[in-house]
């Protein structure tokens, strides 16, 4: 990416694709990550973009986006599940910040994924009241995809990272607000965990 922010939708999705292609090369630009940025950046942040994305420790978003310090705003849980935090936390990103673009990004083979299917089937293993909630949360997806003949993990993925967007755009009035004024963008991917690239799903907004 260049030292230029990008301050539009589209120049956002471009930054985060050329960095993930980087990524998927191994030419990896690792840019502005010295002594001096992060010495620069104490005074106040400004990223270019907002991404929530799941726990998985195999989607670390700087690395696989290949940017600075500084340049992600990064809000994560397991599954990617909307919650009132991340709902404050992303409408921060957008009303406080001015991030023109918002990333939602699944992976394949999720485990939050799964253990909804196995909660569905009867068979979750795990206990956790809380691992209870998130199963709960994603649930209604994997109900009416497999009402509609759909068991597919990845395919379900998808369907819930579309759900987990129209959640986000009709329940935040600010960010709502931001995508009809042409100042956001939401997209949607799925990152493949061997391959290492994003791939684009739903896409809000004034990007392509």
């Amino acid at each position: 990416m260049s030292a230029e922010r990008p301050s539009n939708p589209q120049q956002a999705w471009d930054a985060m694709l050329a960095g993930n292609q980087r990524f998927v090369t191994g030419s990896l630009a690792h840019p502005r990550q010295d002594i001096d940025h992060r010495e620069a950046l104490a005074a106040a942040q400004k990223p270019f973009a907002a991404l929530f994305g799941c726990s998985d420790s195999r989607l670390s978003a700087e690395i696989i986006f290949d940017v600075s310090l500084g340049d992600l705003f990064v809000v994560r849980n397991a599954g990617q599940v909307i919650a009132e935090t991340i709902l404050g936390s992303l409408e921060y990103a957008v009303e406080v910040l001015g991030v023109p673009l918002i990333m939602v990004l699944g992976h394949d083979e999720c485990g939050a994924i799964r253990a909804t299917i196995d909660s569905t089937l009867g068979n979750l293993q795990a206990k956790g009241e809380f691992i209870q909630h998130i199963v709960a949360s994603i649930q209604p997806t994997v109900r009416a995809a497999n009402a509609k003949g759909i068991h597919d993990i990845d395919t379900v993925t998808s369907l819930h990272i579309e759900d987990t967007i129209n959640d986000l755009v009709s329940r935040s009035k600010i960010i709502r607000e931001a995508v009809e004024a042409g100042k956001l963008a939401i997209v949607g991917a799925n990152y493949k965990l061997v391959l290492g690239d994003i791939h684009p799903l739903v896409m809000v907004g004034q990007v392509s």
